[in-house]
């Protein structure tokens, strides 16, 4: 499954435990009708993946839906769901000067053997 809006938060990654569980927080605002914040949590190693986004960046997220049950100390059941994160991708277009470039039109080699005899077939 996929999620799809503006990132409205990152949180810290936090550790838990004696055995270092790391989890990772972000809320992704959808872009519909009735826009809904959906908390995505990243663990472990995936925590990292977050490192390179920032507030307001348009994203798609890979998520998984997790459910788990639990019972009381009184003997009462609850069940809890959690989205948890496992790709995120940049829905942003590049701006000039990120990322590839494209060189000045002086770099390229001019066409030295065009033919203006050659037959062209196209009706326009």
């Amino acid at each position: 499954m996929e999620v799809q809006g503006k990132i409205k938060l990152i949180g810290d990654t936090k550790t838990f435990g004696n055995n270092g569980f790391r989890k990772r927080e972000v809320v992704v605002t959808t872009e519909e009708q009735y826009p809904q914040h959906l908390l995505v949590e990243f663990v472990q190693d995936k925590c990292d993946l977050l490192n390179n986004y920032q507030v307001g960046q348009p994203v798609k997220i890979g998520i998984n839906l997790r459910g788990r049950e639990w019972v009381s100390p009184q003997g009462e059941t609850k069940y809890f769901n959690s989205i948890q994160g496992w790709r995120i991708e940049n829905l942003q277009p590049e701006q000039p000067g990120q990322g590839q470039s494209v060189p000045p039109p002086d770099n390229f080699e001019p066409a030295n053997d065009l033919n203006e005899d050659d037959f062209d077939d196209l009706p326009f």
